[in-house]
């Protein structure tokens, strides 16, 4: 009887979390609850046994789970010791599995701002790089992002996608790979923050313009331009944002 239910309980979460295997689907749910709270810094985990009953899985699939955040800087396991949730400062946050987990509810203010000034920090030195540096068939990927954003919108997944493929294209034409390696986190930051701002309802302002300038720029190898066309579109997205964030959620 346990079995079945156990069989039940882990489909209902593979139906739940669409194609994501059942560990992974434990790790959100234990992962989003400890971004919200529920679970603070030095609280105690519940022993495997009693945590994969209480989940109605097998032990192996919560033992993954849990091996999910401790690689994410989450959660500290030892021997006799047993699991507890670190210090948020521990934390890999820039993980792209955990800014989706902190989008996926209402995300922290003071964490947007984080992201932003992050992004404020790379992005416009990006830009400058890629003005000096960027090849023609970097170019090329840019100018087709630009034209998929324009023909899809940024309120659809499509037109994020395209969206994310430019930032990645301009990290990728820093020609530097230590900047490059941000891509994946920074193309995530750019994705949820989008995300969140349609959510709610389309914008007023289109971004699109602030994309060209930022393009134009790195095309004509003009790096001062870049820099501060990445520095506008930065302020501006970061406006949209408080806008999105000021918004009461719709029924």
């Amino acid at each position: 009887m346990g079995s079945e239910r156990k069989d039940r309980t882990e489909r209902q979460f593979a139906t739940e979390e669409g194609s994501l295997r059942i560990h992974q689907a434990i790790a959100r749910q234990l992962g989003t609850a400890i971004l919200m709270g529920t679970h603070k810094p030095g609280d105690l985990f519940e022993g495997e046994i009693e945590a994969s009953e209480r989940l109605h899985v097998s032990r192996t699939a919560y033992r993954e789970a849990v091996r999910i955040l401790i690689a994410k800087g989450m959660l500290e396991s030892r021997p006799k010791a047993g699991t507890r949730v670190l210090p948020r400062s521990r934390w890999n946050v820039l993980d792209p599995e955990m800014l989706a987990w902190m989008f996926a509810g209402e995300p922290d203010r003071d964490f947007i701002r984080d992201l932003f000034e992050l992004r404020g920090v790379i992005e416009p030195a990006a830009a400058e790089f890629a003005a000096r540096r960027r090849t023609e068939e970097q170019l090329a990927v840019m100018t087709l992002a630009l034209a998929d954003m324009e023909s899809h919108g940024l309120s659809t997944p499509d037109g994020r996608a395209a969206d994310q493929r430019f930032h990645h294209a301009i990290l990728a034409a820093t020609h530097n790979d230590a900047l490059a390696a941000l891509a994946s986190s920074v193309g995530a930051a750019v994705g949820w923050t989008t995300t969140f701002k349609h959510r709610k309802k389309l914008l007023p302002r289109d971004p699109l313009p602030d994309h060209k300038a930022v393009y134009q720029a790195i095309a004509a190898r003009d790096t001062a331009a870049a820099r501060n066309s990445m520095v506008e579109l930065l302020r501006l997205a970061l406006a949209d944002m408080d806008i999105a964030l000021a918004e009461p959620a719709r029924n």
